[in-house]
């Protein structure tokens, strides 16, 4: 068994929502602690580490020039995912348009603010979610799953307008979960606690109990 992966001094961008494996992230980027980081990023074709937030902003705050011990700062989960931007576009100067694909989850050993208000960290990349076919009893949530790809594709919907990005692999217990979970309405908390679990089989029988209680037939 190979030994986990540590990435050192990972930038982080801590956000409102929850970034799952194989997940699609389009992002707006004008804060100038992001603009050099993405640029750096995607010249080297590396990744950075997205963060859920459970208090702060995403946008950073006007500090308090009275009462310098008292300024507002991001707190996020410790556990993300890696995003790879797989396209960037400036539109005008000091904005950035970028898609990003989730990659592997992570966990923050040790983390930093820097000077300019970017946070980096150290973390221990998580093994890929195991791939496990979907048992007969929750076939319906992956096929209802299909129907809601099938019907915004009827709808017209356009590839960089669809939550979620082909290959679309609705017999694995992984994808079809996190696509749920990204869809769902539900706490961010949560949503994290999910992306967490380590078994996906797990997740996805919670993901059935989810759709049933918000009344979404399969």
């Amino acid at each position: 068994m190979s030994e986990a992966l540590t990435l050192q001094s990972l930038p982080l961008f801590p956000l409102g929502t929850v970034l799952y494996p194989a997940g699609y992230l389009p992002l707006q980027i004008f804060e100038v602690r992001y603009l050099d980081m993405v640029g750096k990023c995607f010249k080297a074709g590396a990744p950075f580490g997205v963060v859920t937030l459970n208090r702060g902003s995403e946008v950073r705050q006007a500090l308090n020039a009275t009462d310098p011990d008292n300024q507002p700062q991001e707190l996020f989960y410790p556990t993300g995912t890696l995003a790879r931007i797989t396209s960037l576009s400036r539109p005008q100067p000091g904005l950035m348009l970028i898609q990003c694909t989730g990659l592997q989850r992570f966990e923050v050993s040790q983390h930093e603010l820097l000077k300019h208000g970017l946070w980096v960290a150290n973390v221990n990349v998580l093994p890929d979610d195991q791939r496990i076919p979907i048992p007969e009893d929750l076939l319906p949530v992956a096929k209802t799953l299909e129907r809601v790809i099938a019907t915004l594709q009827a709808q017209g919907t356009t590839a960089d307008q669809m939550p979620m990005q082909p290959p679309y692999q609705l017999d694995d217990c992984a994808w079809v979960a996190n696509r749920w979970c990204e869809l769902l309405p539900m706490p961010l908390e949560l949503k994290n606690r999910l992306m967490s679990l380590d078994n996906p089989l797990v997740r996805l029988e919670l993901v059935g109990d989810l759709l049933e209680r918000n009344g979404i037939s399969t």
